[in-house]
C-alpha cells in the first residue's frame, strides 16, 4: 500500500520503486492512493494510466476525487481500477469497492476535520451486508485527517479486514501493527512524491499561506523523490495479517 501519490514527482518516485519492490518481496497486489496524483489535485485517466503501467493495481482516492472534472464520466467504468470513499451520498459518481485479485479494496473518508459525509463505520457495515460473497482478504483505505478517527476505525474492523491504512495527511507514522483479532493498521501510510517539500508541495508557496493568511496557489515541488509504502503479508486462507513494515525508498 503506497501513500498518495503527488504529481509528476509522486508518479516518478511509483514508476522508479515499485517494480523493483514488487519482484524484491513477491509482491501480490499493490494499492495506491492517488487523489494528488494529477498536479497534486485530483486524478486524470493519463495518470490513472501511468500508475498502472508502473505496477499499481488498484488506485484509492479521498476528498480530491473531484478535482480533475474530466475523470468523473470514467469513475463508474470497470476498466479503470480507481475507487472513491463509499460513503459519500448515494447518487455520487463511481464506486467505493472494487475486487481485485482476489482482495477486496474498500475506500472510506474521514469526517473530522473533513467533509459532511455519511458515517464511514456505519457505510462499511452496509457494505459488508451487500456485498455477496466477499473475500477473505479485505484492505480498507482510510482516507482521514484525525489521528484518533484513523485508529478507531482500525479498532472497530478489528478480526473484519485484514488491513486498515490510514492516507491524507502525507505524513508516515511509525505505528504499523497486527491488532489482537488480526487486523494490519497504520495510521497514515505517508505520501509518494518530492522530498523537499511540505506534503509535497513548494515549501514557499505553503509559507506565505502560513505568514499572510490570504489565498495561495500551491504547486508541487521538484527535487529528490521518496516513497512512502507499507508491506502487508496476509494469510489468504484466513484472511488475517501476519505482520505489517514500514517500505520507505528515496532517491533522485
Amino acid at each position: 500500500m503506497i501513500g498518495d501519490v503527488v504529481g509528476r514527482p509522486g508518479r516518478r518516485a511509483v514508476e522508479a520503486f515499485v517494480p523493483s519492490l514488487r519482484n524484491k518481496h513477491g509482491v501480490d497486489l499493490v494499492i495506491a492512493n492517488g487523489e494528488n496524483v494529477a498536479g497534486g489535485f485530483g486524478i486524470t485517466l493519463e495518470t490513472t494510466k501511468e500508475l498502472l503501467r508502473a505496477g499499481v493495481d488498484v488506485i484509492t482516492t479521498g476528498n480530491h476525487i473531484w478535482d480533475q472534472r474530466e475523470m468523473i464520466p470514467h469513475l463508474d467504468d470497470p476498466a479503470w481500477p480507481v475507487v472513491r470513499p463509499a460513503n459519500y451520498p448515494p447518487g455520487a459518481p463511481g464506486r467505493g469497492y472494487v475486487v481485485s485479485r482476489g482482495v477486496l479494496v474498500i475506500n472510506l473518508m474521514g469526517r473530522v476535520f473533513m467533509e459532511a459525509l455519511d458515517c464511514p463505520f456505519r457505510t462499511f457495515d452496509r457494505l459488508l451486508q451487500e456485498i455477496p460473497s466477499p473475500p477473505k482478504v479485505v484492505v480498507v483505505d482510510f482516507h482521514a485527517e484525525a489521528t484518533s478517527e484513523k485508529q478507531a476505525m482500525a479498532w472497530y474492523l478489528d478480526g473484519r479486514v485484514s488491513v486498515v491504512a490510514g492516507t491524507h495527511t502525507h505524513v508516515p507514522t511509525a505505528d504499523p501493527r497486527v491488532l489482537p483479532k488480526g487486523t494490519a493498521a497504520v495510521t497514515d501510510v505517508g505520501m509518494a512524491g518530492p522530498s523537499l517539500s511540505i506534503l509535497g508541495m513548494t515549501p514557499e508557496s505553503v509559507l506565505q499561506k502560513f505568514l499572510t493568511q490570504t489565498p495561495r496557489r500551491f504547486t508541487v515541488a521538484e527535487g529528490p523523490i521518496k516513497l512512502n509504502a507499507v508491506l502487508v503479508d496476509v494469510d489468504e486462507t484466513t484472511g488475517r495479517a501476519r505482520s505489517i513494515v514500514r517500505v520507505d525508498q528515496e532517491g533522485e
